[in-house]
């Protein structure tokens, strides 16, 4: 993604090649523990909620780092969406089992159940989360952690999560609240889509305010014991490749830290089965919108005519190596923030979807199979932008309705600001 300065651009493409070769500015969460002498931890039995992603600024692993720490006792750990060690691809279900590295036992919370059971936290004094977030709430590893609180609250067992920087940085808060009736596993928090904070601040704020209902939204709130290791040297302006920080994909589609940007900006549109290739199956993943049926340059000129802030667009042609149209040429703009201040991106899906209407009157709601349809409103939070947005294709009939929760949420959650 370009940000209109040509030196953080070099840096972020340094960032991409060499990652372990810059000197990292933000020791995160792990680290700061560490040099604690994991004096928090002595004497309990730890269990850890981890993947990939959870490592030290020279990539060790976090499950190495405690099993090996003198004094910490490391007796189990929980499997999120991929598992712990991302070997498995995205929705599969995780089988509980042994670490093959550690002997130790694997729980699975991406298979038969996604929150702890009493029997898997038996003997477990303690229980640790450590993920690289992507600041977007329809990525299931924070709703992961809100039910993992859920369940040690329920057995007075205090949950410590070791923060991490928000890709998004600090300051970019997009979208409308949930809804009554949409909460679900990609919208378990009364929070806009884009909620601009790190996890460590977002977990504050879900215990204190309340927000950590059931999986459903039936349930009410349940507040655990909190603790939170901040990182050192971040700052709400960073984004990823401000922290020197080396990035390791938490999920397969997530491939690089400006892939955390693009997933908000075309995740929704993605949602709508057979209509636009948002670059899945190929090296671009969530940066493209393309078909075989679109005329590149045309789009392009649609869309360049609505000046959108901080938006620019190029064409792109390119055939998906997996998906629906594997191997077949398709057309289309890839985006680009020259402001990324002031790009509203969850949004720049939908300006896709208004020229693609205007062009060439294809209208993705209609005779929608209704289980994408479902999975779309959820991943809304609301079913208002499927309804209003269907009927006109155009984002100024939204464009209220998905920013009216932004600037309160934005001032109650500085409540909870470590940084």
């Amino acid at each position: 993604m370009l940000f209109g300065n040509h030196i953080r651009f070099a840096a972020c493409a340094a960032a991409l090649l060499i990652p372990f070769l810059l000197n990292a500015r933000v020791k995160p969460g792990i680290e700061v523990l560490r040099e604690s002498g994991f004096e928090s931890l002595k004497g309990k039995r730890v269990a850890l909620v981890t993947n990939p992603s959870g490592v030290d600024s020279e990539l060790k692993s976090t499950v190495d780092i405690l099993f090996e720490a003198p004094g910490v006792n490391l007796v189990a750990l929980f499997a999120p969406e991929h598992g712990i060690r991302g070997d498995i691809y995205a929705g599969g279900k995780v089988e509980s089992g042994i670490d093959s590295r550690t002997g130790l036992p694997v729980h699975s919370l991406y298979g038969a159940t996604r929150e702890p059971t009493p029997k898997m936290l038996e003997g477990v004094d303690i229980v640790l989360y450590d993920i690289q977030d992507v600041g977007c709430r329809s990525y299931t590893f924070i709703s992961t952690l809100g039910l993992v609180m859920r369940a040690c609250a329920r057995l007075e067992i205090p949950v410590m999560v070791l923060d991490r920087p928000n890709p998004l940085g600090g300051r970019k808060v997009e979208g409308a609240l949930v809804r009554d009736g949409f909460h679900s596993f990609v919208s378990q928090y009364k929070i806009p889509y884009i909620y601009g904070l790190t996890v460590g601040e977002l977990a504050m704020l879900i215990n204190e305010q309340g927000l950590n209902c059931s999986q459903d939204g039936k349930q009410p709130s349940l507040k655990c014991e909190l603790l939170v290791v901040p990182m050192q040297g971040w700052e709400r302006d960073m984004l990823y490749i401000d922290t020197g920080l080396p990035w390791v994909a938490p999920s397969p589609n997530i491939p690089y830290p400006q892939s955390a940007i693009c997933y908000p900006s075309a995740g929704m549109a993605g949602e709508l089965y057979n209509y636009l290739n948002i670059g899945i199956g190929y090296t671009l993943p969530f940066a493209v919108f393309a078909e075989e049926w679109i005329d590149a340059d045309e789009l392009k000129s649609t869309l360049d005519s609505y000046n959108v802030p901080g938006v620019a667009w190029r064409t792109v042609h390119f055939k998906p190596s997996s998906g629906r149209l594997a191997g077949k040429l398709v057309h289309g703009v890839q985006y680009y923030y020259t402001d990324y201040e002031t790009a509203e991106i969850t949004l720049t899906q939908f300006y896709v979807m208004q020229a693609v209407w205007e062009l060439y009157s294809r209208n993705p709601f209609k005779d929608q199979q209704q289980s994408n349809l479902t999975m779309f409103n959820k991943v809304c939070g609301t079913d208002f932008v499927s309804s209003i947005f269907s009927k006109t294709m155009k984002v100024a009939d939204i464009y209220d309705y998905w920013t009216a929760d932004e600037a309160r949420f934005k001032q109650m959650s500085q409540d909870y600001y470590l940084y």
